[in-house]
């Protein structure tokens, strides 16, 4: 297992008792692991002694309002490649069975391009496979890092961290045209359909 993949997948997931109680252990577990440069893992300890003192109630409720009410931080990979288009059916088939193949298990309701569980699906690779397929999203990661930096949010340190574990450096101009061609978020259309069964244990502090 590639623990920082790990780690980063536990502190994008919905905050609980568990993960608040995990977060002191995250910088010497990123120092042991070595594939961060300094000032990354320096974001990720800032970030870990913010929320290790929020009250959990009131991390929780940050986290809902943050992500779950606006398409440009979705941690939804496809909600920023696809939108609301019919592709997106089929792309998440594609994904759960590319998962699949390769040993992911589905045990928690969750969607498969949630980004938690994606980098926990990276966590079982080697660094260059997972380096090489985080690159295939670096430009989605890039484009929520945007929005939480305009705002001056603390969670933007996991998304330098992710990109930087990429093999493929964003493109600006990419960046700029998904931002361009982002459409508003539309609540009713996504709580109407069921949750896919999936998930790879993202939400589990066991490392």
């Amino acid at each position: 297992m590639i623990k920082t993949y790990k780690v980063l997948s536990l502190l994008l997931s919905y905050p609980n008792e568990e993960l608040q109680k995990f977060l002191p252990q995250v910088e010497n577990i990123l120092r042991e692991d070595s594939l961060l440069q300094d000032d990354k893992v320096s974001g990720l300890i800032e970030f870990c002694n913010r929320f290790s003192r929020l009250d959990l109630i009131n991390w929780q409720e940050e986290y809902v309002q943050l992500f779950d009410y606006s398409r440009s931080v979705s941690l939804h990979i496809f909600e920023h490649i696809k939108g609301d288009s019919r592709d997106r059916g089929q792309a998440m088939v594609n994904l759960m069975e590319f998962y699949k193949v390769r040993g992911m298990q589905l045990t928690t309701k969750e969607l498969p391009d949630y980004i938690p569980a994606f980098l926990e699906f990276l966590s079982t690779l080697t660094p260059e496979k997972a380096a090489e397929l985080l690159g295939e999203t670096v430009h989605v990661m890039d484009r929520i890092n945007e929005a939480l930096n305009e705002s001056g949010n603390t969670y933007s340190s996991i998304f330098k961290a992710i990109i930087s574990l990429s093999a493929k450096k964003p493109d600006k101009a990419i960046t700029q045209e998904m931002i361009k061609n982002e459409k508003p978020l539309d609540l009713d259309a996504e709580y109407e359909e069921e949750p896919v069964t999936f998930g790879g244990g993202a939400c589990n502090a066991n490392i």
